[in-house]
């Protein structure tokens, strides 16, 4: 008893100090995250934290959307007894139901939040909190590495602020998922330290499931440069029973990765091997690596610092000298995908693709960055560790050398904030997509149609977490064919423009009621004034309204004004499926003329190109392009006429067989 009294308030007192600086770091990190979000606090409620578009009456275009979905469809999964990876609602009835990563493994979380808060307010307390997380990991597996509090705390305030971690945050789920490369290592070194085996292999199992989670997250590029660093690491620091689960982890993330290689993406239209041309757009520059307000696209914003790098080299070189095998491993995951990042620009990139396979069905090079924003994190922690030592033996016992330890912590965290988050409209309760809950559940199809590549079909998703509904439609980089096939026949009916047989396909697919989103049209797509009146024309009609998104059906009823204005008469509308320089980049170009006479089109092409003309619902001719060719329609009737042009076998990828209108004759000129 005596002696349990004596060691009690030692006891307390360490219980009391390990509280009291938990504490203080979830206070730290989650200032940081609050500064981060700042711009977006103010609707915290009603807007998501994310890229910050304007939604123009409904929720807002950008990634998030299918992310925030993908989150939600976990748990919907779940609870109505189904496969948590499958998709059941988008491109039905056209393809099986698709396999949908992101959801894991923060959809279990998301679940119990977006049920009793919804779906904006979980997704915000989720962007902030996994901020705080990803410097708690790091400043748990520094300070297992030995490193000293304060220094530790700055390596984690690094890596939870990297800009481009914060930057994939907004609009994607890789910087979520980063958060596991630190708790991957430190799974590791506890294992290292572990004083039995049964705590060595619960350690150990974290490192195996981090591993794994890059795989079942759909994060397979960051998946590469994990496996890599878990595996360079648990060599140098060789605790046996680590070095299994590590090898066994990485062993069942490959195993996955290939099976996902082998069926989703070589399934999908997107996913075959992408050109250069499309790496090089989203390749960084050096500047992109120096300037925090750079306007770029967030897979751009590789900002690092200015005082950050500077700590992180002085950190190499002061770690060299005590541990040249650490200082070498985390020299090189900073150094690799920073060069990486150049992508076109480094001319030993091209080669790489040949001989690398996961990097041929690569469009952003920069997605290794974050393991490179753990490794800068962490020489400067020992940067910071190593000075802390050298004035702590000159001045022992002196209170500013922690004083300006901390200071250097403010002075991290200010030298990288870039606040990338901004309110983003979710329009969470919206009234037409109320009552389309209340009808018996039956297929819709949503105005405008987007290829299903495009981000701008994630506003869908996020309406699907209202009113679930099966569609014809959807966003997935992953899609197959079929649902391409889809949008290349019925994306010209989003500028009013109908065929012969659509109706009736339509019908065949199940497709009972239609979302008009006129907040879409006035942000992204043209051609909306056309699209209602068409809907209107063939029986459609409006019964419910909420903000800028209308609900049709087919009923009798009064015909609506639409919520845009005539176009002017006097010049050729085109729609989506030509360019600014009237050049066709879609199989299918549809364009509106005003007049009656005769219609003349001059056309262009780098190559011989077939293709067919439509006028007014029937098909008038079928013409070959040799360089140049000339097209004669006689248009009857003083109206809008709908004329569409079609280049079989054109697709987004395949611009030399595009057309170029070189010049257009209208009817009264």
């Amino acid at each position: 008893m005596a002696l349990r009294a004596r060691r009690t308030p030692r006891l307390r007192c360490l219980a009391g100090s390990r509280a009291g600086t938990a504490l203080g770091l979830v206070a730290l990190y989650g200032t940081a995250a609050v500064v981060s979000a700042w711009p977006g606090l103010g609707a915290f409620r009603s807007d998501y934290l994310a890229g910050g578009e304007p939604g123009f009456g409904e929720a807002a275009v950008g990634d998030h959307g299918q992310v925030v979905y993908r989150l939600w469809l976990l748990g919907h999964q779940i609870a109505h007894a189904a496969a948590p990876w499958r998709d059941p609602y988008s491109f039905q009835p056209l393809v099986e139901p698709q396999v949908a990563l992101a959801g894991w493994p923060f959809g279990l979380p998301f679940w119990p939040l977006e049920a009793g808060l919804g779906p904006v307010v979980a997704w915000n307390v989720l962007q902030l909190a996994v901020v705080v997380i990803a410097g708690l990991a790091t400043y748990a597996w520094l300070r297992a590495l030995g490193v000293r509090t304060l220094a530790a705390a700055l390596g984690g305030l690094a890596f939870a602020l990297a800009p481009y971690r914060l930057s994939q945050s907004a609009d994607h789920v890789l910087g979520w998922i980063s958060v596991f490369l630190p708790l991957a290592l430190l799974g590791i070194e506890r294992a290292r330290l572990a004083s039995s085996p049964r705590t060595a292999d619960a350690w150990g199992a974290l490192t195996a499931v981090s591993l794994l989670t890059f795989v079942l997250s759909g994060q397979l590029h960051l998946a590469i440069g994990g496996l890599a660093l878990a595996l360079a690491y648990v060599v140098l620091h060789p605790p046996r029973r680590a070095l299994w689960w590590t090898l066994g982890g990485g062993a069942a993330a490959v195993a996955v990765g290939i099976v996902l290689r082998m069926t989703v993406i070589a399934g999908s239209e997107l996913g075959t091997r992408r050109s250069l041309a499309a790496v090089a757009s989203y390749s960084a520059e050096p500047t992109d690596f120096l300037d925090r307000w750079h306007w770029a696209p967030s897979e751009e914003l590789v900002y690092l610092g200015w005082l950050t790098p500077l700590l992180a080299l002085a950190g190499f070189v002061l770690l060299a000298r005590r541990d040249g095998r650490l200082a070498a491993l985390l020299g090189l995951a900073a150094l690799i995908p920073i060069v990486l990042a150049f992508g076109t620009h480094v001319p030993l990139y091209g080669p790489l693709r040949e001989v690398v396979p996961p990097l041929q069905n690569a469009r952003v090079p920069e997605r290794l960055m974050p393991v490179a924003d753990l490794a800068l994190a962490a020489l400067a922690a020992f940067a910071a560790a190593l000075a802390a030592d050298v004035l702590t033996r000159r001045h022992p016992g002196r209170r500013g050398n922690s004083l300006s330890l901390g200071c250097l912590v403010l002075l991290v965290g200010a030298d990288l904030m870039i606040m990338p988050w901004a309110a983003t409209p979710g329009d969470e309760d919206n009234a037409a997509y109320a009552v389309l809950a209340t009808s018996r559940p039956a297929r819709i199809l949503e105005l405008p149609l987007f290829e299903p590549g495009r981000n701008e079909g994630a506003v869908y998703n996020l309406y699907t977490l209202q009113t679930p509904r099966e569609r014809p439609s959807g966003y997935s980089t992953l899609a197959p064919e079929p649902p391409f096939a889809f949008y290349w026949r019925f994306g010209r009916i989003s500028c009013g423009v109908w065929l012969p047989g659509d109706e009736v396909e339509l019908r065949r697919l199940g497709v009972r009621r239609l979302l008009f989103h006129a907040g879409l049209y006035r942000a992204r797509v043209a051609g909306g004034w056309f699209g209602w009146r068409a809907l209107e024309a063939r029986g459609w009609r409006e019964t419910a309204r909420g903000g800028t998104v209308s609900l049709f059906e087919r009923t009798n009823g009064e015909r609506r004004r639409p919520p845009f204005g005539e176009p002017a008469h006097e010049m050729p509308f085109f729609c989506r499926g030509w360019s600014r320089v009237r050049r066709t980049v879609e199989p299918v170009a549809p364009l509106w003329i005003y007049g009656a006479g005769e219609l003349t089109m001059d056309f262009t092409s780098a190559r011989t190109t077939s293709a067919w003309v439509w006028a007014d619902g029937r098909l008038e001719q079928t013409f070959m392009v040799d360089r140049r060719a000339t097209v004669r329609l006689d248009l009857d009737g003083r109206r809008w006429h709908p004329i569409v042009v079609g280049v079989p076998g054109l697709f987004d990828l395949g611009m030399p067989y595009s057309l170029r209108m070189r010049r257009i004759t209208f009817p009264w000129q």
